[in-house]
């Protein structure tokens, strides 16, 4: 299984494109690294700190003049519509959890508004970068000088999230709301779909028009591309240009990679910005249709990356529990999408941290072994820098904003699900899930959500870092009084934690273990059906 051909041609262009205008890097000879400590910080001060580092991005970096998220450090005027996306989204983790003030947040948010109405705009949809002082286009390739209309989904995206937040009653945050559905009305994603073929397209420009000529086929970083265009209240696509583009030639897989099936996508799930662009509002945990269940389709594809880097990838790369994790960044040779099937070495901190909803515990090992014993070498004045390359020595001290925003927001929606949360809630986007054909998941009681590690058939669990205790989530298909323990290696009871409880059909949130001691367990659900049974590794 292969990218679709346009979409995977345009991204090589984009990478050799990067590459050349991206500055040099500095070359960092490191020490020989010491094994994996358990630090005794705790994880919630940990990720308070790396989310807070890392929003700054957003906050204290944003253009001066538009409040634009630029491309990179050292970018200048140059500012990014997609990652401003994704720094609003990590705006509103930063307001929420009290590091920034709420009423500044909607003054630089309005400013964003007032920038992006009136700055170039193509048929609604903003350029890939654009001057953050006056707002004209600033071209990404020689005939990519107009509309990008999945960096412009990437925008909304943010800008929506950002209209549930901030709910107020008062005139300022009225406004702001106003604002941002003249903006998210004015797309006209019905316009991409206008050339007679039935097909939706990346980009159009007044001087090329069509040229660039890149259907958006899937599987890659663009559903929610296709979930905005099918909820748009002024201008949607039709549910046919959806299923004939991004569900065409290339969608499906039917492979096993590592000893995990994926249904859909290409070979080894391809680089992991694939898991997290459309997820950062859309929640796969509410999201299944005729080809995949979206939630443990990442979760899958989270595994067989790391699987790859543990017990596949050349011995000389350094890959180990602390430190994997391959996807779009910065490279000893500039840029480049590393995956299985492209991989020199090059560990990417976005890719492992960014799947922290997915494998909580394999992220976080990451994350800790990142922070603690790498420390300064990779991790600086907002966060993690880009990428490291052990077995050459070499860290990209720059920062990219579509590799900082994921970071913050995925943490975050491992902690609370704050922006699943609020991006669901939107009337629209209910609308366009509908017309997409994907539904809330149907799944057997038991533990579907939960996917043990192939090779241990254990699923490690990680104690809650504002909780302090073990989350699990228990499907129930069919009401019933249902019993829930947890028991021993020896059998014996370790905690009751549903004692012959009535339950309707749903997906239960369970927290469990405050004082159960690390070790493994064996959850159990018993109903007059039968039982379900999950091996557990609390850590």
């Amino acid at each position: 299984m292969t990218y679709s051909r346009l979409p995977y041609l345009y991204l090589l262009f984009i990478i050799t494109l990067i590459s050349c205008k991206a500055k040099e890097e500095e070359v960092v000879t490191l020490p020989v690294l010491p094994p994996v400590v358990t630090p005794t910080t705790p994880d919630k001060e940990i990720l308070d700190k790396v989310q807070q580092a890392t929003l700054q991005y957003f906050w204290e970096y944003a253009h001066p003049v538009s409040g634009m998220a630029r491309e990179r450090t050292g970018s200048g005027d140059l500012v990014t519509s997609g990652g401003t996306g994704f720094g609003i989204s990590a705006l509103i983790v930063g307001v929420n959890r009290g590091w920034i003030n709420r009423a500044e947040a909607v003054d630089r948010l309005t400013k964003m508004c007032e920038f992006l109405k009136n700055a170039d705009r193509f048929h609604g949809a903003w350029s890939h970068w654009l001057d953050g002082s006056t707002g004209k286009a600033i071209a990404f390739s020689p005939k990519d000088n107009g509309g990008d209309l999945v960096e412009t989904s990437f925008l909304i995206n943010g800008l929506l999230t950002a209209r549930a937040y901030f709910n107020g009653a008062d005139a300022k945050e009225t406004e702001l709301r106003q604002k941002i559905t003249q903006l998210w009305e004015t797309v006209e994603w019905d316009w991409y779909a206008s050339r007679g073929d039935g097909q939706l397209y990346w980009h159009w420009s007044p001087e090329y028009n069509w040229e660039m000529n890149l259907p958006i086929r899937g599987w890659n970083e663009c559903l929610i591309t296709y979930i905005l265009a099918l909820s748009s209240p002024t201008h949607a696509i039709s549910p046919a240009v959806y299923q004939n583009t991004f569900q065409g030639s290339g969608f499906v897989n039917s492979q096993v990679y590592q000893g995990y099936a994926l249904n859909i996508g290409t070979s080894y799930g391809g680089p992991l910005f694939f898991a997290h662009y459309s997820f950062l509002g859309l929640d796969p945990r509410q999201m299944q249709d005729q080809y995949t269940n979206y939630w443990q389709h990442n979760v899958k594809h989270t595994l067989i990356n790391r699987a790859y880097c543990l017990y596949e990838a050349p011995k000389a790369y350094g890959y180990q529990a602390g430190l994997w994790g391959l996807t779009a960044s910065d490279d000893p040779e500039g840029y480049k999408a590393h995956q299985p099937m492209d991989d020199n070495g090059t560990v990417s901190p976005t890719a492992a941290i960014s799947s922290m909803p997915y494998t909580p515990y394999y992220s976080m090992q990451v994350l800790r072994y990142m922070y603690t014993t790498l420390n300064n070498q990779v991790y600086g004045k907002y966060g993690f820098y880009d990428a490291y390359n052990k077995p050459r020595g070499w860290v990209a001290k720059d920062y990219l904003a579509i590799d900082q925003g994921p970071i913050v927001i995925m943490i975050e929606n491992y902690r609370s699900g704050l922006l699943w949360d609020l991006f669901h809630q939107i009337p629209e986007i209910q609308t366009g899930l509908t017309k997409a054909n994907i539904k809330q998941p149907n799944s057997e009681t038991g533990f579907y959500l939960a996917i043990p590690e192939i090779r241990s058939g254990v699923y490690d669990l990680l104690k809650h870092p504002d909780q302090n205790q073990y989350p699990i989530d228990v499907a129930i298909q069919a009401a019933g009084n249902f019993t829930l323990t947890l028991e021993k290696e020896d059998g014996s009871m370790a905690e009751t934690i549903w004692q012959t409880e009535q339950k309707g059909p749903g997906l239960y949130p369970v927290n469990f273990g405050e004082n159960v001691p690390a070790g493994k367990y064996t959850l159990k659900l018993s109903s007059a059906a039968g039982e379900k049974i999950l091996a557990v590794y609390l850590h």
